[in-house]
């Protein structure tokens, strides 16, 4: 059985993911923003190997998180499951960065470069990540005008161009993105289309399956299926300058192989 640890795990598909592999009889650890809200988690709580809190806004609660992590040991997969939607405004970390960047892309690349490597790395994008090409030019938002549909798609973007550099990268390590679609979740709504359960899914195949179609690196994943994703995801040059930005802005280097 896997040891896998999830970002944003107290609800949502993160809490799902959770309980399925639990289910699985997997060990997980989970993750929550704070103390209120792991104590909230009750049952699923209960049956997890740990839990570590710390809110991604802030770096320092970030590098607090791996710390964390690394000490309850190496983990088989992480699930980067953590991520905030449209922000009303650019609003800014105790670093001064945009929050959405700093929860959707930041934190998960930070995450990425402090945990002990592990065998499996799964990120939550979104099909709308292909609206958000062409960030590189002012990635923290601190020159455009506030757009929270375009900084949501630009983050989501960053996820799968990681996914990819990663594989690129770290040849032993099996790094995959998926699309979990518009899910009924606090974030996606009531009326959303897919069920929690179909929204989980793919993530947790990835991160715990041994069927050799989950053993694959370097995918953009929709409902157990691969699908091509934006283009400028897939370009060696975007993905090598956007984690050139990520080491700078963050001060947390990530390793070449």
């Amino acid at each position: 059985m896997a040891t896998i640890f999830i970002t944003g795990s107290a609800d949502g598909l993160g809490r799902a993911a959770a309980q399925s592999l639990l289910d699985q009889g997997h060990r997980v650890v989970l993750h929550a923003r704070s103390a209120d809200r792991a104590d909230a988690l009750g049952e699923v709580r209960s049956h997890a190997l740990g839990i570590v809190v710390g809110d991604l806004t802030s770096a320092a609660e970030t590098r607090g998180i791996a710390d964390q992590v690394n000490a309850i040991g190496r983990m088989d997969a992480v699930i980067h499951n953590a991520g905030v939607y449209t922000r009303p405004g650019r609003g800014a970390t105790a670093e001064g960065h945009a929050e959405t960047l700093a929860i959707n892309t930041l934190a998960p690349y930070m995450l990425t470069a402090l945990i002990e490597r592990p065998g499996r790395l799964v990120y939550l994008s979104s099909g709308l990540h292909r609206g958000g090409e062409g960030s590189l030019d002012d990635l923290d938002w601190t020159r455009r005008p506030w757009d929270a549909a375009k900084a949501y798609a630009e983050s989501k973007l960053h996820v799968v161009a990681l996914t990819f550099a990663l594989a690129r990268r770290w040849p032993n390590v099996l790094c995959n993105a998926v699309d979990p679609g518009w899910v009924r979740t606090k974030m996606g709504g009531a009326g959303a289309p897919v069920d929690i359960d179909t929204g989980q899914r793919t993530q947790t195949w990835l991160a715990a399956s041994e069927d050799p179609a989950a053993l694959v690196t370097g995918c953009y994943w929709h409902h157990l299926e691969q699908q091509q994703p934006a283009r400028e995801a897939t370009d060696p040059k975007f993905q090598d300058e956007l984690i050139d930005r990520l080491s700078k802005l963050t001060g947390v280097a990530l390793s070449e192989a």
